[in-house]
């Protein structure tokens, strides 16, 4: 059967027509006349019992039968008798249900509508499609958990609007809430019950005295929310005065903090005072001995200008003295220069008797050549002899006359020892230091072959290397041990001599010369060596 639409909510005086045989001939003639009278013996007493009965029963629900009947006002009085007293009741209950209707919706609380939307959205799913009016159709899909939320004010407007969806909704939620729906459609709100469920339940099945129910829950919210609004005032008062208080102790405390500080630098200030007068004696005191220093300055100034008038008087007397002891020098280097001579000369004249009367010596003596020569026994304790050495080109440099050194290799048995990185580094230096020895004994191989001499060369041990070829013939190579210089070596080899053997020393080494010169040997520059080394 289809749902009834708002328009049959009528009273049910308007479902019977006037026409009705059975109640134009009375109750005797028809047996529909006994649930008639019934019905408006019903509706009677509950007239008697509820000045505000609700809606009253469409036709539909007294009556399935097809389509609605014509209402009271649609008969005419003249076509049969006039209406009986259960019609005057019906038509009085009926203008008392319209009144009420009528009369304007409550203003619910805040939460009887949340509670009386939950109750209805939570009902519709129960209704058949058929009772559940059209906007609320799609509402009846949604999510339980969406269907309060989301349909709530299509919900709202269609109660207020369609009494019987409001009826059968109600009557499915009463019964759900069992004893306490009973007790509130009675007209009952128990006391232990939470009023607001009591209020949604009377808005849903209007009873008796609802709109007071509705608006006792209302003045019990808004007492709640006044005493939860007092509450928090207070707790807030309560909360801004321990607030305060804990502001005046703090202020208290910052005061004291204040008052020390205060003292303290009152204190300071004092201190401040009495160092600002000290210091200001102390500026008075310096600005006068500022001022006699400067007189003092410039006493000292005239006599400094007085002193240096002195000293450069002084020093030009001495430049005067200093020119002529330069003449008398350079007087005396000429007379010296010329006895150096004949003194050279009478050397050799006394080298060349020695040297002969030294063969004449060693032929009487029969003294025979030796193997080994002072020098090698050097060798054996004090330095390492290397396996091999290359040979390379001489390059010399023109810083000493090699006259003296051609002097001294000419004496008989003569021995040149040769310091040979402090040579080859003055000659050679863009070489390699491999290159640099090559270049060195290979030149010193061509003064031996010249002249006969013992030559020996030394190196910086550091710089050994294995594997070198073998020495020219009359020259020695000599390596000094870890730990020892070539420097001390060459002294070693200087003592080791016997004195009056003729020793040259080539090093440019001041401290050697100055070594090997007081033990007898005659110390000559690396620059005579390697400009003789350029003739060969």
């Amino acid at each position: 059967m289809p749902a009834p639409s708002p328009s049959d909510d009528r009273p049910i005086e308007e479902a019977v027509p006037a026409d009705d045989p059975a109640r134009a001939g009375g109750p005797d003639n028809d047996p529909d006349s006994a649930r008639v009278l019934d019905i408006d013996s019903g509706l009677t007493a509950s007239a008697e019992a509820d000045p505000d009965p609700g809606p009253a029963p469409t036709a539909a629900e007294t009556d399935p039968g097809p389509g609605p009947l014509p209402s009271v006002a649609e008969v005419d009085p003249d076509s049969g008798p006039l209406p009986s007293v259960a019609e005057t009741v019906l038509d009085l209950d009926a203008a008392l249900a319209a009144a009420a209707e009528a009369a304007p919706e409550p203003t619910l609380p805040e939460p009887v509508r949340q509670r009386i939307t939950a109750l209805t959205a939570a009902a519709l799913p129960g209704l058949p499609a058929d009772e559940i009016p059209v906007p609320l159709r799609r509402v009846a899909r949604f999510a339980p958990n969406r269907r309060a939320r989301l349909g709530g004010p299509a919900i709202a407007a269609q109660l207020a609007a369609d009494p019987l969806f409001r009826q059968r909704v109600s009557g499915r939620i009463v019964s759900e809430a069992g004893d306490l729906g009973a007790a509130v459609a009675g007209g009952l709100a128990p006391a232990a019950a939470d009023p607001v469920e009591v209020a949604a339940l009377a808005y849903l099945v209007r009873p008796d005295g609802w709109r007071d129910l509705i608006e006792a829950v209302g003045e019990s919210v808004r007492a709640d929310a006044d005493s939860a609004a007092v509450a928090g005032q207070v707790r807030e008062a309560e909360q801004r005065a321990a607030r305060a208080e804990h502001d005046r102790a703090v202020a208290r405390v910052e005061a004291d903090k204040l008052r020390d500080e205060l003292a303290r630098v009152r204190e300071e200030l004092g201190q401040i005072r009495e160092e600002a007068r000290t210091a200001s004696r102390a500026l008075r005191e310096t600005q006068a001995a500022h001022k006699r220093a400067a007189d003092l300055l410039a006493t000292e100034k005239g006599r400094a200008a007085k002193v240096t008038a002195d000293h450069d008087a002084e020093l030009r007397r001495l430049r005067t003295r200093l020119a002529e002891a330069e003449s008398a020098a350079a007087s005396g280097k000429q007379s010296a220069k010329d006895a150096r001579s004949a003194d050279d000369a009478r050397l050799w004249l006394l080298l060349e008797t020695i040297g002969q009367a030294a063969s004449g010596l060693r032929r009487e003596l029969a003294l025979g050549p030796t193997d080994k020569r002072p020098a090698d026994f050097v060798a054996d304790t004090a330095a390492d002899r290397p396996g091999a050495l290359e040979r390379s080109r001489p390059r010399a440099q023109d810083t000493d006359d090699p006259g003296r050194l051609d002097q001294l290799l000419a004496l008989p048995r003569a021995h040149l020892i040769v310091d040979g990185y402090n040579v080859t580094k003055r000659g050679f230096a863009e070489m390699s230091l491999e290159q640099q020895r090559k270049r060195l004994i290979t030149g010193l191989g061509g003064i031996a072959a010249q002249t006969g001499d013992e030559i020996t060369v030394v190196f910086d041990g550091a710089e050994r290397v294995h594997g070198l070829p073998p020495a020219p013939r009359g020259v020695r190579v000599l390596f000094s041990r870890k730990g020892d210089t070539a420097d001390e070596l060459i002294r070693q080899l200087v003592r080791a001599e016997p004195p009056g053997r003729p020793l040259v020393v080539i090093s440019s080494d001041r401290e050697v010369a100055d070594g090997v010169r007081r033990h007898g040997a005659y110390p000559m520059g690396a620059d005579s060596l390697l400009r003789r080394l350029a003739r060969s």
